[in-house]
């Protein structure tokens, strides 16, 4: 933390002689993956044309460096980073202010991509949803069909 209490922020190692995103010796870094690894949403915030922040709880896989994410193509998030690819993401605290971890990125509309039923990842982490909501992975890919990789920039930890 600094001085003021809030997180430090890091970014990403890019460069030589820059930070790593995070750091998997420090109890918060190593928490704060863990959480990437397994919480099932997270939020993204996108801007609108006209400068407005746009949040929306997205479900996406973390690779260790970026996250996968599926939309339904007709979302507003998607022209938005289309017109603006900076992007934050956040995961839920712990109901009072603490647990936190904030990351902002570049995003990217990925053409071309695999549906969301060929990816294993992904139908491992959210197969079990997906029936809740009476698809099959085939049938959801067809209706998120949209792919948008998200490359972290600077990361915020906080317990």
């Amino acid at each position: 933390m600094s001085s003021a209490g809030e997180p430090q922020a890091r970014m990403a190692a890019t460069r030589e002689g820059e930070r790593p995103l995070f750091d998997p010796s420090d109890p918060k870094d190593a928490h704060a993956l863990d959480r990437l690894r397994r919480e099932p949403i997270l939020w993204l915030t996108t801007v609108r044309m006209d400068g407005q922040p746009q949040s929306s709880p997205v479900w996406f896989v973390w690779d260790e460096r970026s996250f996968l994410i599926y939309s339904i193509t007709t979302s507003p998030k998607v022209p938005n980073i289309r017109a603006n690819p900076r992007v934050a993401l956040h995961l839920g605290d712990d109901g009072v202010g603490a647990d936190i971890v904030t990351l902002e990125g570049t995003a990217q509309i990925l053409e071309n991509a695999p549906g969301v039923d060929q990816v294993p990842a992904y139908v491992e982490k959210y197969g079990g949803l997906i029936e809740e909501m009476g698809a099959d992975p085939s049938q959801f890919a067809s209706l998120y069909s949209t792919a948008i990789h998200v490359t972290p920039t600077r990361v915020r930890v906080a317990e």
